[in-house]
């Protein structure tokens, strides 16, 4: 169910990161991320009907109208009469006594529990003004990778910025033992609020509140109590605190005392933003290919090129009409969590829907209208998958369709775990 969160930083990002881009030779099994929005990649429990979200600016600020980086976007769901807390209520605001703002500048994650005299020697290291370590390791919903930290949020509270410090919905929420998502990655996911979801062999996580954190890979926070009951690793997790200008120099003395097999990450502005979109529009700007290299001759079909995975879904649906938009989404989500890990596989399976090349050659079409049927392109790829379901009788529902998503993968219980996601994201998104 848990595996520490220690992996290769990939532009300045600690915890679990997704390289970007196509493959470089059709051999390689690497992960890559689409170029469009996400979809939820984990499904909410269908049983748990999600609750609409409120927002916890107490000023009442149109949410809509906050940047990508303004703290104050915190949004949380109505309790359920069952989830009324019955811990102490957390932190009333962010000028309470005893409340020291100590804003992060780096994020250390080790392989293995740091030490009390790690933490000591780092703390002594020149400029180090503070130190704080808490629980941290990945969980997998829906097969999607998690990153999570476990806190106390009385001593958490001082490392968030001051604008989440001060909402009390985050703070109850993890005193509940529910889940605190960071803005980004509940936007990247699709997180319903309000939603339960079930972690793989463990218990359940409701979404109570997202909210800007600033700490790169984290995808979310929870209390202890909970990260001892998910199994993350103890300790693992150390934010380091010192002048704003001596950020290059202490992760560079931090990272010295620990070693190579520890990741230490500047918290805030790393100049990987340019890179990073310089990479984005030179993939792009590239030319697309087939799985065989070749530009394919293929029927044309119109879906353009929608902003989100979940228009894809829906503008591709209506290649076969009779199939539900949720069944490709679903499909989707277990042959590559909506484009994270394109292949190819094992077996030779390739791009976002996963098809091998032979049968890409018989049902791939080109759904943006850009003259050429690529197996890696989403707006290809989503399409195809649709004509491929319709000519094994999708449209017509029940044993016919159950028979269809059989034929895109030869096992019944595939089957099942596609039929399961699809009312999943039925409930989700009536």
């Amino acid at each position: 169910m848990v595996a520490l969160a220690v992996l290769v930083a990939l532009g300045g990002v600690a915890l679990a990161v997704i390289a970007g881009g196509r493959p470089a030779a059709p051999d390689e099994n690497i992960v890559m991320e689409s170029r469009i929005r996400d979809l939820a990649a984990i499904a909410p429990v269908a049983s748990q009907p999600p609750t609409p979200p409120t927002t916890a600016d107490p000023a009442g600020s149109d949410r809509e109208s906050a940047g990508p980086g303004d703290p104050a976007g915190v949004e949380t769901a109505p309790e359920t009469p069952a989830s009324q807390p019955s811990a102490p209520p957390g932190p009333q605001g962010a000028d309470g006594p005893g409340f020291t703002s100590t804003p992060p500048r780096l994020l250390v994650i080790s392989p293995s529990t740091l030490t009390e005299q790690t933490k000591e020697d780092i703390s002594r290291l020149k400029y180090v003004q503070k130190v704080d370590s808490f629980d941290g390791g990945a969980v997998k919903v829906s097969g999607v990778g998690l990153n999570l930290l476990a806190v106390d949020p009385a001593r958490f509270r001082a490392w968030v910025p001051r604008a989440v410090a001060d909402q009390q919905g985050v703070w109850s929420a993890l005193a509940r033992g529910e889940f605190v998502a960071d803005s980004s990655a509940a936007r990247r996911l699709g997180l319903v609020l309000g939603a339960e979801y079930q972690v793989d062999d463990g218990p359940r996580l409701r979404a109570a509140a997202s909210a800007t954190f600033g700490l790169p890979g984290v995808d979310g926070i929870v209390g202890e109590e909970t990260g001892r009951r998910l199994g993350l690793p103890p300790g693992v997790a150390l934010l380091v605190h010192g002048p704003e200008k001596a950020t290059a120099v202490l992760k560079a003395r931090v990272g010295r005392l620990l070693g190579s097999g520890s990741q230490v990450v500047a918290v805030g502005g790393s100049g990987t933003g340019k890179a990073s979109t310089d990479k984005a529009t030179a993939d792009k700007a590239a030319p697309a290919k087939t799985g065989t290299g070749k530009p394919a001759k293929a029927a044309r079909v119109t879906v353009g090129r929608p902003g989100s995975y979940l228009e894809l879904y829906r503008a591709s649906a209506e290649v076969c009409p009779g199939l539900s938009w949720t069944v490709l989404a679903a499909i989707g989500q277990v042959e590559s969590s909506h484009g994270r890990n394109n292949g190819p596989s094992s077996a030779g399976a390739q791009g976002p829907m996963q098809f091998m090349p032979a049968t890409w050659k018989a049902y791939g079409v080109d759904g943006d209208g850009d003259g050429v049927a690529d197996i890696w392109s989403p707006y290809d790829a989503v399409p195809s998958a649709a004509n491929y379901l319709c000519a094994n009788g999708a449209a017509q529902g029940g044993k016919k369709l159950e028979k269809a998503i059989w034929f895109y993968n030869h096992s019944w219980s595939y089957v099942s775990k596609v039929l399961a996601i699809s009312r999943g994201y039925a409930a989700a998104y009536p």
